[in-house]
Parts: C-alpha cells; sequence; structure tokens
C-alpha cells in the first residue's frame, strides 16, 4: 500500500516539476510573464498609457482651462475702457422763449455728452503684466499637475506589472498544491495516510490562496487607478508590459545626488509656480502703486440751448484729486504679499532639496539590496521537485515540506517587491528632480 502512494506522490512530483521549471527558468532579461489574454484583457506599454494619459486625463483637462482663463483675462486687462454717451432731451419739445432772441430761432433743448476715461503712469500696462503673470502661474500650476498624475501613472503601472508576475506565482502554486491535496484526500479515504496531513495540506492551501485574494484585490485598486488616469471606461483588464532587464539596468552611477538637487532647482514645476507667483505679487505692487494716480476724463459736450448761448459746445476734463485715498491700504498689502511669497519661495526650495537627499537615498538603498539578492529563481524551482520526492520518501516531515514550500513561494514574492520597490524608488526620485532622469522603457 505505501508503495502505491509513493509511486502516486513522485508521478505527482514529475507533475509539478514540468509545469514549474518553464515557468520561473532563467531566460532572456526582458522576459515578461503575463496571464492569458482573454476578450477584455488589454496588454498595455508604458509609452502608450503615457500618451493616453495626456490626452485624456480629465483633470489634465481641467487645468487647461484654468490656463485659457488665466490667458483671457491678460487680454481683458489690456483693453481701453469704453467711451461713456450722455444724452438729454426735452420730451415735450416745448419751444424756447428767450429775451432777445426771436421766435422760431431755437427749437426744443437737447444736451449731448461724450466722455473718455484714460489711465495714466502706465496703469493699463502695469494691470495686463500682472495679469500675463497669472497666467504663467497657472501654465507651471498645469505642468506640476502633470508631474503629479505622471509619477502615480509610472509607478502604478510598474505596481501592477511585478504583481501580476506574483500572481503567477501564486497560479502555479495553488494548482499544484490542490493537485497534492486532492490526491492525498484520496489517499487518506483510502486509509493510507493519516488525516492530519490532509488537514495541514489543506490549511496551507488556504493560506496559498488568501494571500493571492490579498493580492488581486490590490491588483483591483491599481486597475481602477489606471482607469481613472487614462479616463477608460470600457471595464478592460490591464496587463502592463515592461522591459524587465531595463528596469534591471536602473543605476546612480553618473548621476552625483547633487547635480540632481541642482536640475530639481531649476526643474520643479511647483518651485517654478511658486517663483513666478513671486513675480506677480512685484507686478502687482507696481500696478497699486500705479493706481495711485488717478485716471483722466476727457469729453465733449454740445447744449442746444440751455446755455448763455445757443449750440454751446464745450471741451470737459476731469481728475480726482488724490487727498485723501492714494491706494495705501492696496499698496501696503502688495509688498507683504512680496514678503509672504518670498518666503514661500524660499520653503519650497528647502523643500526641493530635501526631497532629492530622500529620494536619492532611498533609490541608493534599494539598489544596493536588488543588487546583492540572488535572483536566479530556477534553482529553487529544482529544489522543490527534490523536496516532495523526500517527503514522498518520508525523509522529510510535513513541516519540512510545508516549510520548504513556503520559502519557495516568499523567495518569488519577495524578489517581485523588491523588484517593485526598486523600480518605484526611481520613480520617486524622477519626481522630486521634476524630469525624467531615470527610465525604464
Amino acid at each position: 500500500m505505501f508503495r502505491n502512494v509513493l509511486l502516486l506522490v513522485l508521478a505527482l512530483a514529475a507533475t509539478r516539476a514540468q509545469a514549474q521549471v518553464p515557468a520561473h527558468a532563467t531566460g532572456p532579461a526582458h522576459a515578461t510573464i503575463l496571464p492569458p489574454a482573454t476578450a477584455d484583457t488589454l496588454r498595455l506599454t508604458l509609452p502608450r498609457a503615457e500618451q493616453q494619459f495626456v490626452r485624456n486625463n480629465l483633470a489634465v483637462l481641467a487645468q487647461q482651462y484654468n490656463v485659457t482663463v488665466a490667458q483671457a483675462q491678460t487680454v481683458q486687462a489690456r483693453l481701453l475702457d469704453n467711451p461713456s454717451l450722455y444724452v438729454e432731451q426735452d420730451v415735450l419739445r416745448r419751444r424756447i422763449a428767450r429775451p432777445m432772441v426771436p421766435e422760431g430761432t431755437v427749437g426744443s433743448e437737447a444736451i449731448v455728452t461724450v466722455q473718455q476715461l484714460f489711465s495714466l503712469a502706465g496703469r493699463r500696462k502695469a494691470a495686463g503684466l500682472a495679469a500675463q503673470q497669472g497666467a504663467v502661474v497657472e501654465q507651471y500650476n498645469l505642468q506640476d499637475l502633470l508631474r503629479n498624475l505622471r509619477y502615480q501613472l509610472r509607478t502604478t503601472f510598474y505596481d501592477l506589472y511585478f504583481k501580476q508576475r506574483t500572481l503567477t506565482a501564486y497560479a502555479t502554486e495553488i494548482t499544484s498544491l490542490t493537485r497534492t491535496v486532492g490526491l492525498y484526500q484520496t489517499q487518506f479515504e483510502k486509509g493510507n495516510i493519516a488525516l492530519k496531513e490532509v488537514i495541514r495540506l489543506r490549511a496551507f492551501l488556504f493560506t496559498l490562496q488568501s494571500e493571492r485574494q490579498s493580492l488581486l484585490n490590490d491588483v483591483a485598486s491599481d486597475q481602477t487607478d489606471l482607469h481613472v488616469l487614462l479616463r477608460d471606461a470600457t471595464g478592460s483588464q490591464y496587463v502592463p508590459v515592461a522591459d524587465l532587464a531595463r528596469t534591471r539596468n536602473l543605476t546612480l552611477a553618473g548621476h552625483p545626488e547633487q547635480a540632481l538637487i541642482d536640475t530639481a532647482l531649476v526643474q520643479r514645476t511647483d518651485l517654478n509656480a511658486r517663483r513666478a507667483a513671486l513675480q506677480q505679487q512685484n507686478l502687482n505692487l507696481k500696478l497699486q502703486q500705479k493706481l495711485a494716480v488717478p485716471d483722466l476724463a476727457v469729453g465733449y459736450t454740445y447744449d442746444k440751448a440751455g446755455s448763455y448761448i445757443n449750440n454751446y459746445q464745450a471741451l470737459t476734463l476731469g481728475m480726482a484729486v488724490p487727498v485723501f485715498n492714494r491706494n495705501q491700504g492696496n499698496i501696503q498689502a502688495a509688498k507683504a504679499q512680496i514678503a509672504n511669497s518670498q518666503l514661500l519661495v524660499d520653503q519650497q526650495q528647502l523643500v526641493v532639496q530635501s526631497e532629492v537627499h530622500q529620494a536619492y537615498q532611498l533609490a541608493a538603498r534599494n539598489d544596493e539590496l536588488f543588487q546583492n539578492t540572488d535572483r536566479d529563481t530556477a534553482p529553487f524551482a529544482r529544489l522543490m521537485v527534490g523536496i516532495e520526492q523526500s517527503y514522498a520518501k518520508r525523509i522529510l516531515s510535513l513541516v519540512e515540506y510545508l516549510d520548504f514550500f513556503e520559502s519557495y513561494k516568499n523567495n518569488l514574492t519577495q524578489l517581485n517587491t523588491l523588484r517593485a520597490n526598486r523600480v518605484r524608488a526611481f520613480e520617486q526620485l524622477n519626481f522630486a528632480v521634476g524630469k525624467p532622469v531615470f527610465r525604464a522603457e
């Protein structure tokens, strides 16, 4: 009887070896493990995802309208004031009876006044420059939104890619262990093995299935994020396609930390937005100072019969006398806003330097761990065949067998996690620098 059980387990081990070794054997470095393609599965490369993101993302499109609004306000700020027209007419159209004026010479009274307001001291130009700088701020805000969303897109893409590789490992393990449990259940029912072995195997299978379900939940969340970022309502399941060799070749060599900090101080769009806002406040101060100079109103008046002479015509000039209101409050407020904006620029510079430093150290640590890790999983696959044979021969106990089984699974999952963390660290460094210095596609 025991001989039959042994032969059955050896046959199972051979089947397992054929199923596993090709899946994890070392092949070309760029090989990608993908789930089978189905009708609702869409393979996606990162360049294609970025193109679709820029074209379709709703948040980006909405921010573009903010830029359009700011540009329209620039046009509005430079427009001349409209002239004003005043007309006064005697509605009864009575004849004017005036001494020394022959009857019938003058008809009913009518007055016409035209007036144009002129801004002095270059106020209109100053208003246009301030509004134009506001459009520059919105442009930088748009670029910073793109920087943030592109970082989210790229990290989600690679997270999903490595999680799907891990799911492939889980699928192989669960399929193999399910067959083992089925065969051992049959042997238990025949009275050939003890119930405790079947129960222990079932418990370990349940653990694998639970871990896989947790990973599937994470994958579903990443899928949702990608659909929102790409504005895709089709419900297709994305299968990221990446070049594993290029991710492995990411390196900090040739990129000293200080050089990246210097680049970030020039490239970071959030910092440039703060600088543009500071410049806008400087222009606003100039505008407020020019607003202290009153506008000049120039007009023409025609009075048909209401003045000391008939058909009276006159040139009018009007200006507010800046005795009490010289725009002092707005000028003082503008100076305070400049000081505030300058502090925000200084603070953001410190933030940029700190973020680049932290991201650089994180990438260095992850890369060092990755380079010092044995990434060849083929020996594990071959070892598992021998472990199953030893377990079938009772050389190993059930506890030892499951321990090796779990070690094999942990090696695959942790390796993919290490790869994902390393790529994420390089993407975070790109995000901190504000420029794609390190790319794996």
